[in-house]
């Protein structure tokens, strides 16, 4: 019998075995974070949050997009998993395996990491470079965040509201038409979030600030994926309206050219850089007031992820997203 690949886990499972070896080795108290968007290290009365992502040109960066655009995406990638802890942004790392570029696509990427680094108020801080057949772009990215308002994945429980920050699908519907070779006139709002998204660390840091949120996490890897996620880590279920998902029209218009369902696109896609996040009612009604929320759900105690369609009919969703690793 062939010996199992790591194509039989997946990412996520992947992650886990890494994980438990990690357990046998350190006591709890040195691997804070661990699983979560972001790890922690504890620094008094801060954590020091760490995150790291790697990009491979022929996997993340669609057609049409500029180096200019990869370079920002490196950067983004990461800082949405500091915006996921509530953390805010101090420095920036970046290793970097190249082709033979040219001088003029070169100095794009570095200008679009830099413009991101600026952005988010993360100097770019260290990093190495190699050769590589294609681009290849990993990122780490620093941020601290007080030990009583960091947002983990854990803590949501029953009766709590789920909201995420933004709308569900635009960045899968432009992607998509991207991939597709489809002519994206009249999808510009899609295309752009596709090639140039933007981490919601300012929300997060209204969020974190507030000390309102119960649990958070960002929605990369798909909607329902990140819900599960959610769901694992608090020991609870979540149950979602379709009638209250923010899917703007962009993203039928793009399903119905592309021949998917939208709701694929919202749900299991990924790519919106928004965040999802769980608080108590009257909580959720006070974070309302200072930043724009969209409240799709609520927490429930079964442990399972349920759609109420828009015809009132509740059904059980699969766990579900984009995940590396997966043949």
């Amino acid at each position: 019998m062939p010996p199992d690949r790591i194509s039989s886990l997946g990412e996520k499972k992947l992650i886990s075995r890494i994980i438990s070896r990690s357990a046998s080795f350190f006591r709890p108290s040195e691997l804070l974070g661990l699983g979560d968007d972001a790890a922690l290290l504890d620094m008094g009365n801060e954590y020091l949050a760490l995150t790291s992502d790697l990009l491979i040109e022929s996997r993340h960066f669609p057609p049409k997009m500029s180096h200019h655009d990869m370079g920002w995406k490196t950067v983004t990638v990461n800082m949405s998993d500091l915006a996921a802890m509530g953390a805010a942004p101090e420095g920036f790392i970046l290793s970097m395996a190249l082709p033979d570029l040219d001088l003029e696509s070169f100095d794009s990427l570095i200008s679009g990491v830099m413009e991101a680094c600026s952005y988010y108020g993360a100097p770019l801080i260290g990093g190495d470079t190699n050769e590589g057949d294609e681009i290849i772009m990993a990122g780490t990215a620093i941020g601290r965040i007080r030990k009583d308002l960091v947002m983990m994945k854990s803590g949501a429980r029953p009766g709590d509201l789920i909201a995420v920050t933004g709308p569900l699908g635009l960045g899968a519907a432009g992607t998509e038409l991207l991939l597709s070779g489809t002519d994206t006139a009249g999808f510009e709002v899609a295309v752009e979030k596709s090639l140039k998204p933007i981490a919601r660390v300012k929300e997060a840091s209204r969020m974190a600030r507030s000390g309102l949120v119960s649990s958070a996490t960002d929605i990369t890897d798909g909607l329902i994926s990140e819900l599960g996620e959610l769901r694992d880590a608090s020991g609870v279920g979540m149950r979602i309206h379709e009638v209250k998902l923010p899917v703007p029209p962009q993203v039928s218009e793009a399903a119905s050219v592309l021949g998917v369902d939208p709701l694929e696109l919202a749900l299991y896609y990924g790519e919106d850089f928004e965040l999802v996040f769980t608080a108590p009612p009257d909580a959720m009604e006070e974070l309302s007031r200072i930043m724009k929320v969209h409240i799709i759900g609520e927490v429930i105690e079964s442990p399972s992820i349920e759609m109420v369609d828009k015809h009132g009919d509740t059904y059980k969703l699969h766990v579900r997203g984009y995940e590396h690793l997966r043949p």
